[in-house]
């Protein structure tokens, strides 16, 4: 990259082509070429909203205008390309507009820094600062290759992509006070949340190109943009007066978003990059991280989020919050927050994100083919300790049959959501049937935050099947109600030949004193708990919860005495 660090010119970002070959592309290359490329290689999977939202969707939309219509939309995404005169724009933008603001080592206008930032104390830190995965202060992950006495060189694309990351996704730690801060006290600044996106359980859905994946992720707009709404390179350009800190300085404040572009590039810190030349050209090798812009609340116009929804919340809470995953979830465990299309008004639970309804919508009124092959990612951190530290990163990604999302038609949601539930109701009885056996060895259950579970192992041999299952549906209709059935009993059979395979296991790591059991007394009550019995019980539950996969095992059986 040249000295300055130029974003749009200079190839940073690994583009995967729809051969397989890897290309390294900058910033106008990834926009133009989009039709050609099927995704972009980051380096976690955290990275892949904060490329979108950071860069190319509010890019995108400030230089086209997002569609104000289904039927404009439609035909953006069934184009395929963005057209010559769309490519003029996004180069006219990137070039002679703004083209000098994605300079990353820019001496007055650093791109997401504030030029000359200085903190209080005059210190600077390594740049391992910016990377979760490095140990740096309080947060030390535990395979880290690396120290804090480490010096870490940055390439000036992972630094742009790592600065990103942590406007994103930043810990909640105190940060370093600034010089020109008026809030920093005593060389420091308390207080601070964490990230926007670290509030939020993402959810992106995800094309066949990163064209589509674009248009996927483009909210429309039917009253277009908010009055005064910016994103953070465009800053100067809005209306004075609405009393809010300008991210080129050291000051911030507490707000909310002024629209979606302003959210999408939400500047939640004010950082610095250090660089030093060495014998490959500029790195950064050390950064200031200071308190930033604080997001009063996630507005609703928030799109890569699903939602609780609360019917009777407490006086000044809002009905909507954000739904965060759970850890050691696959997204398929997911699906009932993922595929709740309709606003729970008269009682508690979830609504999926914006832009899935969207998807959903487009679909129900012909404009997205129902065979699309659409697919989902999901990512989320996982913080500790006041949230100062990251604990846990959250990522994964599914096909998603788009007929699943219609909101007035909800055969193939029920068909899913109850393989779902199946899978998790077995993985259950796994969970007790273990605790029958550890009971008829003489110990104790489990306890419920404790210890290595067989419902885990059990799920994760589902994983899969189950995208298998996605996959194949997209392209059943409603009316082949035979091939549905078809597909869920082959289901059920799956998850009965692995909840078998676990309930094997179980048997076989028990002692033999579980064949004899033992009596409990509990009040006046006395239960007996023995190997035989818990397998017996069991089995029970598991012809319970896989009906079609019972019916189908005695037919066999039948028709076996028969012959």
């Amino acid at each position: 990259m040249a000295s300055e660090g130029d974003l749009v010119h200079d190839v940073w970002l690994r583009a995967v082509l729809h051969d397989g070959v890897q290309k390294s592309v900058g910033l106008l290359d990834a926009l133009s070429d989009a039709h050609t490329i099927r995704r972009l290689e980051l380096p976690v999977h955290t990275m892949l909203p904060v490329v979108l939202r950071q860069l190319l969707l509010p890019v995108m939309i400030d230089a086209l205008g997002a569609p104000r219509s289904r039927q404009e939309w439609g035909e953006r995404f069934h184009r395929g390309r963005f057209s010559q005169d769309e490519r003029d724009l996004l180069a006219h933008y990137l070039g002679a507009r703004y083209g000098d603001r994605f300079r990353l080592f820019h001496a007055e206008r650093p791109f997401a820094q504030v030029a000359g930032l200085e903190s209080l104390n005059g210190e600077t830190k390594t740049a391992a600062q910016l990377v979760p995965s490095v140990a740096s202060g309080n947060n030390v992950p535990l395979f880290s290759a690396l120290s804090e006495a480490d010096e870490l060189l940055l390439t000036p694309g992972d630094a742009a992509l790592w600065l990103l990351h942590v406007h994103c996704w930043d810990t909640a730690s105190i940060k370093t006070g600034a010089a020109g801060d008026p809030r920093a006290k005593k060389g420091k600044t308390t207080g601070n949340p964490t990230g926007p996106l670290g509030q939020l359980g993402v959810v992106v859905p995800t094309g066949e190109t990163l064209y589509e994946t674009l248009l996927l992720n483009t909210p429309i707009r039917p009253d277009g943009p908010e009055p005064g709404d910016r994103p953070q390179w465009a800053w100067d350009e809005r209306p004075v007066g609405l009393g809010c800190q300008s991210p080129a300085g050291a000051a911030w404040s507490e707000r909310p978003a002024t629209g979606l572009l302003d959210l999408l590039t939400f500047q939640a810190r004010r950082m610095r990059l250090i660089v030093c030349e060495t014998e490959q050209g500029p790195r950064a090798h050390r950064a200031i991280v200071s308190a930033g812009d604080r997001l009063a609340r996630t507005p609703e116009i928030e799109p890569h989020t699903a939602w609780q929804h609360t019917a009777k919340p407490k006086k000044g809470q809002p009905h909507r919050r954000p739904r965060r995953h759970a850890s050691g979830r696959a997204a398929w465990q997911g699906l009932a927050t993922l595929l709740a299309m309709t606003l729970p008004v008269q009682s508690d639970g979830p609504y999926t994100s914006l832009l899935l309804r969207q998807i959903g919508d487009l679909q129900g009124s012909g404009v997205l083919h129902w065979q699309y092959r659409l697919g989902v990612e999901t990512s989320g951190l996982e913080y500790g300790t006041q949230s100062a530290v990251v604990e846990n990163a959250i990522g994964d990604d599914m096909p998603l049959p788009v007929k699943a999302l219609l909101a007035q038609d909800d055969w193939l949601r029920e068909a899913l959501l109850e393989c779902v539930a199946q899978a998790d109701q077995v993985a259950r009885a796994l969970d007790g049937l273990n605790n029958d056996l550890r009971r008829a060895a003489g110990g104790d259950p489990l306890p419920r935050d404790k210890g290595s579970r067989p419902s885990a192992q059990f799920l994760h041999c589902l994983d899969g099947t189950m995208r298998r299952l996605l996959a194949g549906l997209r392209t059943v209709d409603e009316n082949d109600e035979e091939l549905l059935e078809r597909a869920q009993l082959a289901w059920e059979q799956s998850v009965r030949i692995a909840a078998d395979r676990e309930a094997h296991l179980l048997l076989a790591a028990a002692p033999p004193r579980a064949v004899v059991g033992r009596t409990v007394k509990t009040g006046d009550k006395e239960f007996t708990y023995r190997s035989g019995k818990a397998i017996g019980v069991f089995r029970t539950k598991l012809a319970e919860i896989l009906q079609r996969a019972a019916e189908e095992r005695r037919a066999e059986r039948e028709e076996a005495a028969a012959a």
